[in-house]
């Protein structure tokens, strides 16, 4: 069951950066506070470990598929590298998507609270929340999961938050909120990532 999609390029982004730079931003995070510590011990350990992530990371999401083992890989992820948000950030995403194509709804939504929690950067937060809305929708929570929506205020992320919030509003049967959030959308250039927004207000329109 495929109930979410239009934030994978935004999610492939993020993690091919990950992959690219995601050592450098830790080893860069250690430079900036060598002064602070016994530089010599600190640093090694942390660019250790920095490494050691980006090398977990990568074999794990460039291997897994939508099983048990893959479950089981990124929660061993989790455990072996705290500290290491970013990357488990990503491996949660890939959880609660495998946890969504297997119908455990409940799997997935404690992934993506996760993600909320360890408060990665605003992209991957972003994401978790516009995810776990539509999580909560399918288990048929609409009110938290427009609850959910509005908890989400990234301004590149406003055209996917409100269309989806109209989406929800529609299934409520509340037709003038679901227009008012389509016309957000598209006040807000939704016209051209999402074709089909436009044609969403006018059968409203109509209606």
């Amino acid at each position: 069951m495929e109930i979410y999609s239009t934030e994978e390029q935004q999610v492939d982004a993020i993690k091919q950066f990950w992959k690219d730079y995601g050592n450098s931003i830790v080893i860069g995070a250690v430079v900036g506070l060598g002064g602070l510590y016994s530089w010599n011990y600190y640093s090694d350990y942390k660019v250790a470990q920095a490494e050691e992530a980006s090398e977990a990371f990568q074999t794990i999401s460039n291997s897994v598929k939508a099983d048990s083992s893959m479950l089981a890989a990124a929660e061993s992820f989790a455990k072996d590298h705290d500290g290491q948000q970013g990357y488990q950030a990503l491996l949660q995403l890939i959880v609660a998507k495998a946890a969504v194509e297997a119908g455990e709804l409940d799997k997935a939504e404690q992934a993506l609270k996760q993600i909320l929690v360890s408060k990665p950067e605003e992209g991957l937060v972003a994401v978790a929340t516009l995810r776990l809305a539509r999580v909560q929708a399918e288990q048929g929570q609409l009110a938290t999961a427009l609850a959910t929506l509005e908890q989400l205020n990234t301004p590149s992320f406003a055209v996917q938050r409100d269309e989806l919030k109209g989406d929800f509003l529609v299934r409520q049967g509340d037709a003038d909120k679901a227009k008012s959030a389509y016309q957000s959308a598209l006040d807000n250039g939704g016209a051209t990532s999402s074709p089909a927004l436009q044609m969403k207000l006018d059968n409203l329109n109509k209606a």
